[in-house]
């Protein structure tokens, strides 16, 4: 028996190809709108909630060990930051920066872990305690995950970072201009920045983020020197 089959023309597999790489096309374009609309929005909206719900928790710590009033009699407490170290991955601190807006303001979270920059600000394990002695040193994403620190590059010298924590607000004021640097300068958290404006052993603050914005290459350091410490008052930072 003869077989009826004969080899597709050449046109209809040509016509076949098309339309498969087509349809391939379009459904990676789709994967990639799709990507890029988690990363610039999504990550956004679930670091805020994240960051939202870190700052309330801490809130609500420092409500429930605040202190009883000291009688009227005794003398005021010496303004002197917390020692203690808190557990890795809890916040422990409110940041507020001024220029960022009146709205702005963070959680600083013990450690740097990537999971935790999703949740806040994050506080290089080993630096300095806010208002200590050394280089309270914290940093945080420049883009995706809320942007925290996006506008990084805007700070100037005489802008100011305020900190506080259970019972101190810090004001640190910024005393040099952002300064791009190598991934592998850790130097720029050192009790005395290298490359910083700081010759001595002070009270400093080093923030740091990923530079150029939309990549990782190098990083992009911020200074600033404790300039005033006080009681911090009733509720939290703005934001």
């Amino acid at each position: 028996m003869r077989s009826r089959w004969s080899p597709p023309r050449p046109d209809a597999v040509l016509r076949l190809l098309v339309r498969t790489f087509s349809e391939l096309c379009l459904t990676a374009g789709t994967l990639i709108v799709l990507f890029t609309v988690y990363v610039l929005l999504w990550t956004g909206v679930e670091a805020d909630r994240a960051m939202d719900g870190e700052r309330a928790r801490l809130r609500d710590r420092w409500a429930a060990a605040a202190p009883a009033p000291a009688p009227p009699s005794a003398p005021p407490a010496a303004a002197a930051p917390s020692l203690q170290p808190p557990p890795a991955g809890q916040a422990f601190a409110e940041m507020y920066v001024p220029r960022f807006g009146a709205d702005w303001s963070k959680p600083v979270l013990e450690g740097t872990d990537t999971g935790l920059l999703k949740k806040g600000l994050g506080h290089y394990t080993g630096t300095a305690r806010p208002g200590g002695d050394g280089n309270f040193a914290v940093a945080g994403h420049r883009r995706t995950y809320g942007d925290p620190f996006k506008d990084l590059d805007e700070l100037r010298p005489g802008d100011t970072v305020i900190v506080r924590d259970a019972v101190h607000r810090y004001t640190y004021t910024v005393r040099a201009e952002p300064l791009r640097v190598l991934p592998d300068e850790t130097a720029v958290v050192d009790p005395v920045p290298a490359r910083s404006p700081f010759a001595t052993p002070g009270k400093y603050l080093t923030l740091t983020t990923c530079d150029p914005e939309w990549g990782h290459s190098h990083r992009l350091i911020v200074w600033a020197e404790l300039t005033t410490t006080g009681p911090a008052g009733p509720g939290g930072l703005p934001g």
